[in-house]
């Protein structure tokens, strides 16, 4: 279906302050030496943002949230803080100001980030999953909690970009890699391996209501590669292991397309959002992996490349997503 693009009024652009918050918002567009092309993405999104013509505060740290920021909307891509569970943070402290802001109240986004609560959402509305185990850090770590598999992965349960990722064959690596995690002050989830690609779903709101754009498919050379957080960040020569591409699989979108809108229904409002599937080619089985709301926007990435499909611009995308939260806020009348 061919939507429009929606765009920001004069009357707004000139009148409501918007603050875009982001780790690297203050920077040049270069390569981070940790954060990778995170620090590319949050340079292109205020670049965007400058460009539109809006009434915009850039800032790099949550302190300007502390007290008045002297806006009347929050545009945050400040989530991962470096702390457990930071991801809430911005949308927490805007909600003590009264500030409307882009994306999913505290408690939703604190919902999607968990991959344990997704995954029992998912399951008791009949979204099929694989099996799983879930360590809180402080808990027992009991063999007999963790499915049976021959090859397991390993991660930080509200971890994103795959950050702590490992795999393991048998009880004792698995161990070793809670521990690990838990070491670093986060829940651990632990899950069978399922070999195949994954397929990205990314969903704005359009009128009000959410809209599937073209999904997207992370194509690999070996289905049975574990993408990495190196990877991901383009810190690390990927060897052509993988590759971003349109999903072609057509028997299985429709599917796919079903489960995503019955997952999106629990996480509404949320603006925008990537819907995350592991997709076996060979057998057709379909498995919910996480959802991820305010994700990656970057135009390199999952949305950008969608965006291109619907005939949009990178530009359109991101004036788009901010239009109809300011208008669901009420900031903007359609």
């Amino acid at each position: 279906m061919t939507v429009a693009p929606v765009k920001i009024s004069d009357q707004a652009k000139r009148d409501v302050r918007i603050l875009f918050m982001a780790k690297h918002a203050l920077g040049d567009g270069t390569l981070h030496g940790e954060d990778g092309n995170h620090a590319v993405y949050h340079h292109e999104v205020r670049t965007i943002l400058e460009g539109l013509g809006l009434n915009l505060k850039v800032a790099n740290s949550y302190d300007i949230l502390f007290n008045d920021p002297g806006a009347d909307f929050v545009f945050p891509l400040l989530n991962r803080g470096g702390f457990f569970n930071s991801e809430m943070l911005v949308p927490l402290l805007c909600s003590r100001l009264g500030l409307p802001f882009l994306g999913a109240s505290p408690i939703l986004r604190g919902l999607s980030d968990d991959k344990h609560l997704t995954k029992l959402e998912g399951r008791v509305r009949g979204v099929p999953t694989c099996d799983w185990a879930i360590y809180r850090n402080g808990a027992p770590v009991r063999e007999d909690a963790c499915p049976k598999a021959d090859r397991y992965v390993i991660k930080p349960n509200a971890s994103s970009a795959s950050w702590g990722v490992s795999d393991a064959t048998g009880w004792e690596g698995v161990k070793t890699a809670i521990d690990g995690i838990h070491a670093e002050g986060h829940d651990a989830i632990v899950e069978p391996f399922m070999n195949g690609s994954d397929v990205e779903v990314p969903v704005i709101t359009i009128n009000g209501e959410p809209h599937v754009m073209p999904p997207m498919l992370f194509r690999q050379a070996d289905p049975s590669h574990l993408r990495t957080y190196w990877e991901k960040r383009d810190l690390v020569e990927r060897e052509q292991k993988y590759e971003l591409v349109p999903f072609e699989g057509g028997d299985a979108w429709p599917q796919i397309r079903e489960l995503t809108l019955k997952m999106a229904e629990i996480f509404r409002p949320f603006d925008y959002g990537r819907f995350e599937f592991r997709f076996n080619d060979a057998t057709g089985e379909v498995n919910l992996l996480e959802i991820n709301l305010n994700c990656n926007l970057w135009s390199q990435k999952v949305y950008g490349r969608s965006a291109v499909l619907m005939g949009w611009t990178q530009e359109q995308l991101i004036e788009t997503i901010v239009a109809e939260s300011l208008i669901r806020h009420g900031l903007m009348a359609r």
